[in-house]
């Protein structure tokens, strides 16, 4: 009786509440914002802090491609394909490969072009392939038994990356020791593009980043939205069983989902390697773990969600390996995302969606 007369006022309260959590945290942003403005150590590491701010949006963009991959898969079948950053360490291996047999080196320009049409396309097939023999097969099974399914094929990416290491050209040291990092030689100058007197470094890798993958992002985000395959996708996404009443087929929609999350691991493998210049046979588990942390940052299912949870990723890295230590990169990394995820436990821009029964 007595919660029958409160509970009229519950909305009231709770708008309350909610009003004065907004103005406490608006006086903590300000407050910060006031200090940091304020504060000596930020004039001083201004231009440091703007290059590792270039660092960590190059790198996050990177990781938003890769995110991608994992979220438009688990969007469509809800498996969360932890061999895709294993994948990327393939594309990666391919590029180098491409770059040594060719003697890309020698025709830079002429070397980025190939290799971002090679990797992808090695990249996407590789990806439906893996579908088709392994996972669909396993559509119908409990998801625990695809996930498990889903990690066999990732130790499997990570031995055929150790078996690649010992390939007999000069850019893998002759194949002496697969285990060691593999050195990518420089396609694109390394030179800052900006004046001498600027203290920021800005090269054509930096720019190489924003043309190749913001451009991508953007007609993936128009494929899915405007296109036939876009709409069955969304409607797959949506429901599987009502898709495949309505006509759509959905092992097709399924394929192409894997193509394109292949392509655009492939295109993430190139730019990484040419980028970073420093790969290696394990390198798919941070890929990975950072990818799928960003899709479940930004909400995972959510195209845009994946690649702001990426640039956040990429940000947080760069400004703890700049100014704390990189060894505690990971601890910033899901420090993050667990004050999110206690806020806002559909991502920064996932929306809650009731489980039907």
């Amino acid at each position: 009786m007595i919660l029958a007369w409160f509970r009229p006022l519950l909305p009231i309260a709770l708008g309350m509440a909610a009003l004065a959590a907004l103005v406490v945290l608006a006086c903590l942003v300000g407050g910060t914002a006031w200090s940091l403005a304020h504060w000596p150590w930020l004039h001083d590491n201004r231009w440091n802090l703007a290059q590792q701010s270039i660092i960590g949006l190059g790198n996050g963009l990177i990781i938003g491609l890769v995110a991608l991959g994992y979220t438009m898969v688990y969007g469509i079948i809800e498996l969360i394909n932890f061999a895709h950053g294993d994948l990327v360490m393939l594309g990666c291996f391919l590029s180098l490969t491409l770059i040594g047999a060719l003697h890309l080196e020698h025709h830079p320009y002429v070397g980025v072009a190939v290799l971002l049409v090679a990797v992808p396309v090695f990249c996407s097939v590789l990806n439906v392939v893996v579908d088709r023999l392994a996972y669909r097969p396993l559509r119908a099974a409990p998801r625990l038994t695809v996930l498990v399914s889903a990690i066999g094929v990732s130790f499997v990416f990570v031995n055929l990356g150790l078996f690649w290491g010992e390939a007999h050209l000069a850019v893998f040291d002759g194949g002496h020791d697969a285990t060691a990092p593999k050195s990518v030689p420089d396609l694109l100058p390394v030179d800052s593009l900006l004046p001498d007197a600027c203290p920021l470094i800005l090269t054509a890798k930096d720019l190489m980043i924003v043309v190749v993958t913001l451009p991508l992002m953007l007609a993936l985000s128009a494929f899915v939205g405007g296109t036939r395959l876009g709409v069955a996708m969304r409607a797959t996404a949506q429901n599987p069983v009502a898709a495949r009443l309505m006509g759509i087929p959905v092992d097709r929609v399924i394929t192409a989902t894997f193509a394109i999350g292949g392509a655009l691991a492939g295109v993430a493998a190139v730019i990484y390697a040419l980028y970073n210049n420093t790969i290696g046979f394990q390198m798919g588990y941070r890929i990975g773990l950072d990818a799928f942390t960003a899709a479940v940052l930004g909400g995972i299912g959510n195209l845009p969600g994946a690649v702001l949870g990426g640039l956040v990723i990429g940000l947080v890295r760069a400004m703890s390996d700049g100014f704390i230590d990189s060894i505690w990169s990971n601890v910033m990394v899901f420090a993050v995302l667990i004050l999110v995820l206690v806020f806002k436990p559909s991502g920064i821009l996932g929306t809650h969606v009731r489980e039907k029964v």
